[in-house]
């Protein structure tokens, strides 16, 4: 699954968000569609200029992530790049252009993982911000915060101390 950092959650975030605010929205449309949706926020490109990479190769998503080489210099292979580069992996983007993502799916409620429809604007909205809950999570456990039971406790005591010289 993609790292658990800011920036991976935020790319999730804005993107869901983006779509759920009427952003245009055409599954077959390789700018347009979910990871073409995903890379619009990572790379900052349109969804036309992400389209007119994606069609120097032939394929969907799937078949680009397939194909996807590092070193070939094509266009969408460096769109590949910034999104791999930023913390997600191949798989979590081939999951993404369908919606099958079992860890994510399994944070669903029943209900509505069993009606997911990798082409409905609302589903993909729901599967981004569930994605992004389950790594914000993630990053949360990891965080070790400080003890400060003692310094609490010392600083207790010298209030206690203060009150009592106060009084007497």
């Amino acid at each position: 699954m993609a790292k658990s950092t800011l920036p991976v959650i935020q790319a999730l975030r804005d993107t869901a968000q983006r779509l759920a605010t009427q952003a245009p929205y055409q599954w077959g449309h390789m700018g347009s569609c979910n990871c073409g949706h995903l890379a619009q926020t990572i790379t900052h490109l349109t969804k036309g200029e992400i389209h007119s990479r994606a069609m120097q190769r032939y394929g969907d998503w799937e078949r680009q992530l397939l194909d996807y080489c590092p070193t070939s210099g094509l266009p969408i292979d460096e769109t590949i790049d910034e999104m791999l580069a930023l913390g997600f992996t191949r798989s979590d983007l081939t999951h993404l252009e369908r919606l099958n993502d079992p860890t994510i799916l399994a944070s669903i409620p029943f209900e509505r993982r069993n009606t997911l429809r990798h082409n409905q604007r609302d589903d993909v909205v729901l599967y981004l911000r569930t994605w992004a809950d389950l790594l914000e999570a993630t990053l949360l456990a990891g965080i070790q915060l400080p003890d400060l039971t003692p310094a609490t406790a010392s600083i207790a005591a010298s209030v206690a101390n203060q009150h009592q010289a106060v009084s007497a």
